[in-house]
C-alpha cells in the first residue's frame, strides 16, 4: 500500500491543525500537523494519563514538548520517536510529523479527542 500525503482522507482538521491518515494492517498513518502554541493536555480530558495511544513516528518540522507525568523530554525536526502511552504534547513551534500507532488504541484516543472539540 502506498499513498502521498494529499491522498490520504482528513480524519480531523481544527484551525490550522489537521490529521491526514488511512488505516493499514492493523496500524494507522498519518501525517499531522500542529500550530505553535497548541496544548494537547485538554484533548484528552476524562482520559486517567493523557493518550491511550503509542505512537511511532518522525518529525519533518517543529518541536513538541511531551510531558508523561514523572518526566518531559522534547522531539524535534529529524527525529524519529516511540512514544508510550500516557503522554501529552505542547507544540513549541509549528509541528508536522508522520506517525504510525495500533489501530484499535488510535480509534479510541480519537473518539474521546473528537469528543473534547465538540464540547470546547
Amino acid at each position: 500500500m502506498r499513498a502521498t500525503k494529499d491522498e490520504l482522507p482528513v480524519l480531523l482538521e481544527a484551525g490550522e491543525a489537521s490529521l491526514r491518515a488511512s488505516d493499514w494492517g492493523g496500524m494507522r498513518v498519518g501525517i499531522l500537523k500542529i500550530p505553535a502554541g497548541t496544548d494537547l493536555g485538554p484533548l484528552f480530558k476524562g482520559l486517567p494519563n493523557g493518550c491511550p495511544c503509542p505512537h511511532w513516528g518522525y518529525v519533518l518540522k517543529g518541536r513538541l514538548r511531551v510531558d508523561y507525568g514523572d518526566r518531559t523530554e522534547t522531539i524535534q525536526a529529524g527525529d524519529f520517536y516511540y512514544l508510550p502511552d500516557g503522554h501529552v504534547g505542547f507544540a513549541e513551534e509549528d509541528f508536522e510529523f508522520v506517525e504510525v500507532s495500533p489501530l484499535d488504541e488510535h480509534r479510541k484516543a480519537m473518539e474521546t479527542v473528537l469528543r473534547n472539540l465538540e464540547e470546547s
